[in-house]
């Protein structure tokens, strides 16, 4: 069996097997979007094997998973988030607070966490992910009080079973030096590149089908310096992995940047080196045309985050706009407590959704002799299949990874989502085009969610952690976390 990139996978025979035996539909999204009906999926170890009529593929494995009744489709691929916030969703105080006011509210209290309550909130927000469909996730944790490492967040998703990249992040710039986050949050910039390196030599994986990767983030241009930004694009590149960050977000991002460093966010990109196919930024929603053009053509990715773009009004991001000039973009459900959920079906229909809207809001022009209304051009700037590909295929070339994962194809890692059509949401819908109701209907939880050759979530119940007791705890450690912040 050949690999996307050539070279042969020699199958142990001895492998285990997965077969999903007769979808009603599976969506590949290989680059002829092939769609079949009444259709296998035929696993062997951690990749596709096959994929076809259920007639001409074995009738026979391992473990055999029914998918009559169901559309099957890539592994939903996420890439960003904040996976800790999900101890301090819906916070009282910042209910209502726009980016920079949110975060003067949340840094004292995310200054309380340790070890424990960043595994478990990482527990907790990738079974979420993992229910709803989603089987690749990165993380951006830039916050290290109280012994926290982001080695917590690592062994929680290995415990889980998630496809993970880790992305180390940091703050070096604290209020006394004109930063954002307070002093007692940041760390000395020496330490955070040792500590980065440590991470990449220990727990980045750089082979095919890897479960772990590791990306170098520093957070923000509101809270490091120009220097930590330079030479972590040099330890990145020396050790050949991605960079992260987050990028013009809102107004007061825009105009933090044009004060203190007297440029755009895409100039401040360019010149400290954060640029190209290894680079992807979070947000980006007021990226001017020049910064869209340049990451076009460098093909630096966009992380793009619609619910937590609209929870913070931060604004709109010009979604057809950017991929019709070129830029690589993936979807992110962003911090569990600006998004307040970690959906990322739910975060590619609002994705599609909001595309639209933002067409709508165009002003009347003339076309033709005609007066074209932004509404008449609104409904067709994104589709269904355009918000699918968005979290799937987008999301992996985002994170480097559309050798390998996000299409139904063989020779591809074996992360696969299977959605129920005879539910309640989707009735009357998935009877025309389950794919369509997949997007257009009330986002539903996948029935089975595939990692790697293996069933993470069954029969809609996430089936490597026991929620109850998780949930619990992650509990009692989000009222503990706030109680700590007003002492």
């Amino acid at each position: 069996m050949p690999r996307p990139d050539g070279r042969v996978i020699g199958y142990d025979r001895r492998m285990k097997t997965l077969l999903i035996r007769n979808a009603q539909c599976v969506a590949t999204l290989d680059a002829h979007a092939h769609e079949f009906k009444n259709a296998s999926v035929f696993v062997r170890g951690h990749v596709i094997e096959a994929i076809g009529p259920a007639a001409d593929l074995p009738d026979t494995a391992d473990e055999v998973i029914d998918a009559r009744g169901h559309l099957v489709t890539p592994g939903l691929v996420n890439t960003h988030h904040h996976m800790y916030q999900s101890l301090t969703r819906a916070i009282p105080a910042v209910q209502n607070a726009e980016l920079f006011g949110w975060l003067r509210g949340l840094y004292p209290i995310w200054g309380g966490l340790t070890p424990d309550m960043i595994y478990t909130s990482t527990q907790v927000a990738m079974a979420e992910l993992l229910m709803s469909g989603c089987t690749t996730s990165s993380d951006h944790l830039y916050i290290y009080p109280n012994g926290v490492r982001l080695d917590d967040s690592i062994e929680a998703a290995h415990t889980i079973g998630m496809r993970f990249t880790a992305t180390r992040g940091s703050m070096s710039v604290g209020e006394s030096q004109g930063g954002l986050p307070p002093d007692r949050v940041v760390e000395k910039e020496a330490f955070i590149l040792k500590e980065t390196q440590r991470l990449i030599e220990t727990y980045h994986d750089a082979s095919y089908g890897a479960m772990t990767h590791v990306a170098v983030a520093p957070c923000s241009p509101f809270s490091v310096s120009q220097d930590l930004m330079r030479e972590a694009a040099k330890l990145a590149r020396a050790h050949k992995v991605r960079l992260h960050t987050h990028l013009a977000e809102n107004d007061h991002d825009i105009a933090y940047t044009k004060e203190k460093f007297n440029c755009t966010p895409a100039q401040y990109a360019e010149d400290l080196g954060w640029v190209g196919h290894d680079v992807w930024h979070a947000h980006c929603v007021k990226l001017d045309d020049e910064g869209t053009y340049l990451f076009a053509r460098t093909r630096t990715g966009i992380a793009h985050c619609p619910c937590s773009n609209m929870r913070l009004a931060s604004g709109i991001l010009p979604l057809r706009k950017m991929l019709d000039a070129g830029v690589p973009i993936g979807l992110g459900v962003d911090g569990s407590a600006s998004n307040d959920g970690s959906h990322l079906l739910n975060e590619a229909r609002q994705a599609m959704l909001l595309a639209r809207v933002g067409r709508a809001l165009e002003a009347p022009r003339m076309t033709d002799g005609h007066t074209v209304f932004g509404c008449d051009l609104g409904p067709a700037e994104m589709t269904p299949r355009d918000a699918l590909r968005l979290a799937t295929r987008g999301g992996a070339e985002v994170l480097g990874r559309a050798h390998e994962l996000g299409q139904i194809k063989e020779g591809y890692c074996a992360d696969i989502a299977m959605f129920r059509t005879d539910t309640l949401s989707m009735a009357g819908g998935a009877v025309h085009d389950p794919i369509g109701a997949l997007l257009l209907c009330a986002s539903d939880n996948a029935d089975y969610t595939i990692v790697n050759g293996r069933v993470v979530v069954r029969k809609g119940e996430i089936a490597t952690v026991d929620m109850g007791p998780l949930i619990e705890r992650h509990n009692q450690l989000a009222l503990q976390l706030a109680l700590g912040a007003t002492h």
